[in-house]
């Protein structure tokens, strides 16, 4: 897979050379690029944003350069083109799977300040996503998270056993995990995951994950 960010602040994507992510790339297990919007622009000044017609505070990116850096990255649009927005649909377990197996290619828009121009949304960009019912102050850190989620699902980047019984599937949030050593401070690692009993750790773990489920996301079981 091909992932390619347009951004103003391409400084802000160094932390996907770290930790995992960043030995998947190093190991060519997915391609990432991230493109400075401003080397697009038209201004000679390379403004990349202006005032809001209609009034209003903040400043709105300018549609040309998002649109000329589309067009650049992206020409023949074989790319799944997503914009990083509040107003999007919200991503969830089930659209990074689909993205990570049905795409190859995918362009992630980067907004800042107020927004950018719709007529940058309308032209080039195929859908929004949002990563919560939150506001930042660009979609830098969302366009990390979706990296990050989508990357994990590639071949090769994690080894199949990391993938199961993860938080949200099925419908529900992981189990606690343990690790030596087996008392800390009081507290012991519950004497079933010590057992060697197989049947008897998977029940547990259940257990866990639906009482843990109910108590911090009930709306997952409905």
């Amino acid at each position: 897979m091909k992932i390619t960010i347009l951004t103003l602040f391409p400084e802000m994507f160094s932390a996907l050379s770290e930790s995992i992510i960043g030995r998947a790339r190093r190991e060519n297990k997915f391609v990432l690029d991230v493109i400075d919007i401003r080397k697009y622009t038209e201004d000679k000044h390379l403004k990349c944003d202006d005032y809001p017609f209609g009034g209003g505070a903040g400043m709105v990116m300018m549609a040309q350069p998002i649109g000329s850096a589309i067009e650049a990255v992206d020409p023949d649009h074989t790319a799944r083109r997503i914009y990083l927005s509040p107003k999007g649909r919200p991503l969830t377990q089930e659209k990074v799977i689909f993205l990570a197996e049905a795409e190859e290619d995918l362009v992630l828009l980067c907004g800042h300040y107020e927004g950018v121009d719709q007529r940058a949304i309308d032209l080039f960009i195929d859908e929004e996503i949002s990563i919560g019912d939150y506001v930042l102050t660009g979609g830098e850190l969302p366009a990390m998270v979706l990296v990050d989620c989508v990357a994990r699902y590639l071949d090769g980047v994690l080894s199949p056993a990391s993938l199961v019984d993860e938080s949200f599937s099925e419908n529900l949030l992981e189990y606690p995990q343990y690790t030596r050593p087996v008392e800390y401070r009081g507290l012991t690692v519950p004497e079933v995951l010590r057992s060697g009993n197989h049947a008897e750790i998977d029940k547990w773990r259940r257990q866990q994950a639906i009482a843990l489920t109910k108590k911090m996301r009930p709306d997952l079981l409905k």
